[in-house]
C-alpha cells in the first residue's frame, strides 16, 4: 500500500513538472524579418507603439528587460548609451517587458513607468502582453538583444563580453554591430550569448 502511495505521488509530481515545463524557444534566425512588426504594445508613456512605428530610417533595436533583474541592474547605464548611440545612427529603439508572470508585481505597469523615468528613458518602454513578442523572437533573458538593419535581424545576444563589470568589456558586440548597420556594412559577430534572469512567462 505505501509503495502505491508514494507511486501515485511520484506520478503526480511528474505530471506537475510536465505541465509548467518551460517552452522550447528557438531564437530569431539572423536574416529574419521583424516579427510581429504591428503588434500593439502599451507604451509607459500611455500610447500604444508597434515596432513598425519605432523602426528608424536605417533598422531597429529590440531590447528585452524589466524592472528589477541584478543584470538589468548592472547594465542600466549601458542600456541607456547604446540606446543613444542606436538614434544617432538612426535606428530606432524599444524596451520590451515581457515579464507576464510578475505583471502584478515588480513589473507592474506602474512600476515600469516608475523606472522609465528614473532611469530617464527617451524611448519607448512597453508591456509585452502574455510575452507574445518574447515568444516571437526567441527572447529568454533579460538583457537580450536583437538589431535590424533596413532588411533584417544582423544581431542577437550580449550587449557585450562582460554583463558583471563595464569597465572590463573586451568586445562591444552591440555597439559594433549598430556601427556596421550605420554605414552599411556587415555585421563581423552576429550572435552571442545572452547572459541574464530568466524572463518571468505565465506557463501554461
Amino acid at each position: 500500500m505505501k509503495k502505491t502511495v508514494l507511486l501515485s505521488i511520484a506520478a503526480l509530481v511528474t505530471v506537475a513538472v510536465t505541465a509548467f515545463k518551460p517552452t522550447t524557444l528557438t531564437e530569431l534566425e539572423i536574416g529574419a524579418a521583424i516579427p510581429k512588426a504591428d503588434y500593439k504594445m502599451l507604451d509607459v508613456n500611455g500610447k500604444e507603439v508597434t515596432l513598425t512605428d519605432v523602426k528608424g530610417e536605417n533598422g531597429l533595436l529590440v531590447m528585452f528587460s524589466c524592472n528589477t533583474c541584478p543584470y538589468v541592474k548592472l547594465s542600466e547605464t549601458r542600456i541607456r548609451e547604446v540606446a543613444a548611440f542606436a538614434k544617432r545612427n538612426k535606428i530606432g529603439v524599444i524596451v520590451v517587458n515581457s515579464n507576464e508572470a510578475q505583471r502584478e508585481a515588480e513589473d507592474s505597469y506602474d512600476e515600469m513607468k516608475k523606472y522609465a523615468k528614473a532611469q530617464g528613458y527617451d524611448f519607448s518602454y512597453v508591456v509585452d502582453k502574455n510575452s507574445q513578442l518574447a515568444n516571437a523572437f526567441g527572447a529568454t533573458r533579460t538583457p537580450h538583444v536583437f538589431l535590424f538593419d533596413k532588411k533584417g535581424l544582423v544581431y542577437r545576444g550580449a550587449i557585450d563580453d562582460n554583463i558583471k563589470d563595464a569597465t572590463a568589456v573586451k568586445e562591444s558586440f552591440l555597439k559594433d554591430a549598430i556601427v556596421a548597420v550605420g554605414v552599411g556594412k556587415p555585421v563581423k559577430v552576429n550572435s552571442t550569448k545572452s547572459v541574464g534572469c530568466s524572463i518571468k512567462r505565465v506557463e501554461e
